[in-house]
Order: C-alpha cells, then structure tokens, then sequence
C-alpha cells in the first residue's frame, strides 16, 4: 500500500510528476491520500481516468469530498457526522461504509444484468413496431397513412416502456444476494 499526504501530491501536481505517481501507485494493491484538500482529491481521481482510462469511484462524508465524487464515474456519499453534502452530490448515498459491499457486488449485479436485458427487450419492441409500420406501407402502396390510430401508438409504447421496466426492477434477481456475497466473481461474468 501507499500512503501519501497533500503536501506531496501537491510537490508531485506542481513538478509534473503525474506519470511516476502513476508508476507507483500501480504497484500498490491500494493508495490512501491523507490530509489532502479537495482539489487535490479530484486532481487524483482525475489524473486515474485520463491516464489509466479507467472506471473510477469516489467514495466521502463531507463538504471536502464533493469535488472528489463529482470528479469521479461513479459517487458514494455517507451520510453521516460531517452533513449531507457528499450525499447530494453523489450518485448513490450509503449510512455506513459497511454497506459497500452489498452495493456494489449485489446491487450492481442485479442492476448491471438488468440494464442489459431491458437494452435487449428496447432494441426488439422497436424492431417489432417499426416492421409493422414498414410492411403496412407495402400494402397502402407507401402513400404514407398510419395504419395505427395516434392514441393507440401513444398507448402501445406507454404500456410497453414502462410496466416491463418496473416489473423486471423489482422481480428480477438472477442470483440471490447471499451467493453474490459469497462469490464476488460472479460480478465478471455478466461483463
């Protein structure tokens, strides 16, 4: 591991050290910047995703983190002594740091697996709507009438983007969340 304070992130932002910082830090299971400021926190999380063209994730408490969360792909806020500043300005607002865990490997589970069949499920109720549309125009000798009332193409795409979504957010759980927590793997094979 590393650990690094702000006076020397600050000697290693000015002296334009970037890349040996990236070096090291890439040797290193996990870095932890300590009495840093707030634009030395999202100095960093910047730097990682334009160098390492990576995902990043920014996790913090307070009023000092929020340029570090916002900075980042994805922000965790905690609410907690500090306020709810991080927590408005996250993407996602956790009470404790021990409820990671479950965020990331169940939650983004299920929430990665349904992202991916409900593109699926778009892409065919498209394909599907837009044949019908398409062939009609073959039988009324493409002179541009609808063969679907207004109201009812209004309703057909009402009923069918918005109740298959909130039934599969709600009922769909490939994997329980005990065997997710079990085995963090499984949140590569859906990648």
């Amino acid at each position: 591991g590393l650990v690094i304070d702000g006076r020397t992130l600050n000697i290693i932002f000015q002296g334009g050290l970037e890349e040996k910082f990236l070096e090291l830090t890439q040797q290193c299971r996990s870095v932890l910047c300590c009495r840093s400021t707030p634009l030395q926190k999202s100095m960093v999380v910047k730097l990682v995703r334009r160098r390492l063209k990576v995902m990043t994730l920014s996790i913090g408490d307070g009023a000092n983190d929020v340029s570090m969360i916002q900075a980042a792909d994805v922000g965790i806020g905690l609410s907690g002594q500090e306020g709810m500043q991080a927590v408005m300005a996250s993407d996602f607002a956790i009470s404790r740091f021990k409820h990671l865990k479950k965020l990331l490997l169940v939650h983004g589970h299920w929430c990665y697996a349904r992202l991916a069949k409900m593109v699926i499920y778009f892409f065919y109720k498209n394909v599907c709507y837009v044949n019908l549309l398409f062939w009609y125009q073959f039988f009324c000798g493409f002179s541009g009438s609808t063969m679907i009332d207004y109201w009812q193409m209004i309703f057909f795409n009402l009923f069918f983007t918005s109740v298959p979504p909130l039934l599969f957010g709600v009922l769909d759980k490939d994997v329980s969340a005990e065997t997710l927590l079990r085995l963090p793997e499984l949140y590569k094979a859906g990648q």
